[in-house]
């Protein structure tokens, strides 16, 4: 369907995501009365971006110990946060329609509950999914990888395409992809000048980690970040 008059196209949009094109847990974040606020992100450090590029490496041991919940915040801020006005966002995004999701699976984090955890950009916040410390059942769907099961904190990017796939059809797919690894590279430097370890997995049962973080819908997972302290 071509749409030609701008007015109906953001009609459409505006019906589309009120009609549950939005995950599950960020639509009942919306009225959580305990989202987990985080600490506000640091603009500014002392590693150069020369320097975490020439440092970046993919690592898969960690060392057994907390990282804090100011770490997390960069890491996901880095990976999704609001950058700019108009909500635009640290990660490039065709037509800024930001079709990514971005969860953490707490399992050693200093000042934050162990479970799963869904992120809100424009709260710079953390609304709970799940109770539980799903790390052991992640790497079961991971294909048993064990940088899973002893990391500190696991961030899940997934994608809803059809927020990209109302304006730009099939294509949208492959920009959604684009968009994952835009996210997953901030991540990667930012890790670097936090002198955290983390890796970026791709080979599980996309079923399984879907069933494992309890994602609905069309919603699908794309990355699997475990960090750690390196």
């Amino acid at each position: 369907m071509k749409l030609s008059h701008p007015f109906l196209f953001s009609s459409l949009l505006t019906l589309f995501f009120s009609t549950g094109a939005l995950p599950a847990a960020h639509r009942a974040a919306d009225n959580a009365q305990d989202l987990v606020k985080l600490p506000e992100p640091i603009y500014d450090s002392k590693t150069s971006v020369e320097k975490a590029l020439h440092d970046r490496r993919s690592l898969r041991s960690y060392k057994n110990l907390a990282i804090t919940l100011q770490d997390l915040s960069q890491l996901l801020w880095a990976a999704q946060g609001i950058s700019g006005s108009g909500g635009r966002r640290t990660a490039p995004s065709a037509g800024a329609l930001y079709p990514l999701e971005l969860y953490v699976i707490a399992g050693n984090v200093t000042g934050l509950s162990n479970g799963v955890y869904s992120y809100d950009p424009h709260k710079h916040a953390l609304s709970r999914v799940l109770e539980s410390d799903t790390r052991v059942e992640l790497s079961k769907a991971a294909l048993g990888q064990s940088a899973i099961r002893k990391a500190a904190a696991i961030l899940v990017i997934s994608a809803v395409y059809e927020r990209v796939t109302v304006k730009y059809g099939e294509r949208g797919i492959r920009y959604a992809h684009m968009e994952a690894g835009h996210a997953a590279e901030n991540v990667f430097l930012q890790a670097v000048s936090l002198e955290l370890g983390t890796v970026v997995i791709g080979a599980f049962h996309d079923e399984e980690v879907k069933a494992v973080l309890h994602l609905r819908g069309q919603e699908e997972p794309l990355y699997l970040m475990p960090v750690g302290k390196k």
